[in-house]
């Protein structure tokens, strides 16, 4: 037997994520998503538990509207092809233009937990380790000291997040991928240097 409360809260955070995708967050109250959504803040608070909780929320569920999305940490763990053609892919999943709503959403929610770090420290947490962590680890297995690994990995996540802020920006795609392949090889060049010479 199905609970009608999840299913409630299943077809409310589904309007949710319809209307932060379309709308942001920068203007974001309780009241104005309640009626946006055919709600009132009252069953939000309800079902979600805050605003804050509301946003987290809506943004992992935003993340399955875009399939390409939930495949990246597999690609960077793939062990049956090399680390530099795993971060490529890895690259080319984040670039895809379709996964640009998703990043707007995702880098104005960011801007927003910097601002209120309490209220938002399990997201800044998982945006600051996950990737990192499965770079880390790809790059541990494929022979890299695993404090070089761990160097390596926060220099690639960067890249990436500094390359989807500049395509947000209606950055040149084929130039910032250019960019992104040049910069990876580079990162991997003094990786493999730095192991030649320990």
């Amino acid at each position: 037997m199905t609970d009608p409360r999840g299913d409630r809260r299943e077809q409310l955070l589904d309007k949710v994520v319809d209307y932060v995708l379309e709308n942001g967050i920068a203007d974001l109250t309780l009241r104005r998503l309640g009626t946006a959504v055919g709600s009132n803040n009252r069953m939000l608070l309800y079902y979600f538990g805050s605003r804050e909780e509301i946003i987290v929320t809506a943004l992992a569920a935003a993340e399955h509207r875009f399939p390409r999305m939930q495949t990246l940490l597999a690609v960077i763990d793939d062990e049956s092809i090399s680390l530099e053609t795993r971060l490529g892919e890895a690259w080319d999943i984040i670039a895809d233009p379709d996964n640009r709503p998703f990043h707007r959403l995702f880098f104005q929610i960011f801007g927003l937990a910097g601002f209120e770090r309490e209220r938002f420290a399990d997201l800044l947490t998982t945006v600051s380790t996950e990737w990192v962590a499965h770079v880390r680890d790809a790059a541990i297995g494929d022979g890299v000291d695993p404090d070089r690994a761990a160097v390596l990995a926060h220099e690639i996540v960067a890249l990436w997040r500094g390359l989807q802020a500049t395509l947000i920006g209606l950055g040149d795609a084929a130039l910032v991928g250019r960019a992104a392949r040049d910069a990876t090889a580079t990162i991997m060049l003094g990786m493999t240097r730095a192991a030649d010479s320990r």
